[in-house]
């Protein structure tokens, strides 16, 4: 009876660790979306809240990690567990960095929204979607052990980085044909990058899933 309530208690911890990253995904999703649309409709008030709200998901990766590293120390989990909770350490790393990135987001749409308008945002909104699914499709591979899902969203990230390119080709046009543009270009330029970069991160993630339900390491290899 013992080993069951401490294995229920156990189960039970793991639950609420998968939930507050379930939880801070969300919350990074919001910031994706909010961030493009405070871009797209040259709302600066909405970055500022993207920018201000970036703590939140600062504060969710301390509990998290302080959760994690307390489950490890008290329970002392092996095998599947223990990879488990040592790859959501990692993950949420990569949550972090994702909220960072949408708070560059919104600093450069404050910028670009004190500027004429370069031209009408197509592509960016497109790409942004995309890393947002991508990011909700690596959360759940992540909670459901589903290496398949995972897979599909590291195959997914060159759909991203093709419309990079685009962008980067588009936006290079215009500074070759107008110096003027330059600086708004510039801007534009890193909004994309940044971008690109919640998409590697939720690569990384699923990336981790794939090792976690396999135990084969995918990184740096091709999907």
């Amino acid at each position: 009876m013992e080993r069951e309530h401490y294995s229920k208690q156990f189960d039970t911890e793991l639950n609420e660790i998968r939930e507050k990253l379930l939880e801070m995904g969300g919350k990074v999703e919001f910031m994706i979306n909010d961030a493009l649309k405070a871009l797209v409709d040259r709302d600066s008030v909405l970055a500022e809240k993207v920018i201000a709200f970036d703590h939140k998901i600062n504060r969710l990766e301390m509990d998290i990690d302080e959760r994690c590293l307390e489950v490890l120390a008290r329970r002392q989990p092996a095998a599947r567990d223990l990879r488990f909770i040592t790859l959501a350490l990692k993950i949420v790393t990569d949550l972090e960095r994702m909220g960072d990135q949408c708070r560059n987001i919104g600093k450069r749409a404050i910028e670009l929204n004190e500027l004429p308008p370069l031209k009408p945002y197509i592509d960016l909104p497109r790409m942004a979607l995309h890393a947002s699914v991508m990011v909700k499709e690596a959360l759940n591979a992540f909670v459901a052990g589903d290496d398949q899902l995972a897979l599909k969203v590291c195959r997914d990230d060159q759909f991203v980085d093709d419309l990079n390119e685009q962008i980067q080709r588009e936006l290079l046009t215009f500074m070759m044909a107008d110096p003027a543009t330059i600086a708004r270009a510039m801007k534009i330029n890193h909004v994309a990058k940044c971008v690109e970069r919640i998409a590697d991160h939720a690569t990384n993630v699923a990336e981790m899933v794939i090792f976690m339900v396999k135990g084969k390491d995918i990184r740096h290899t091709a999907v």
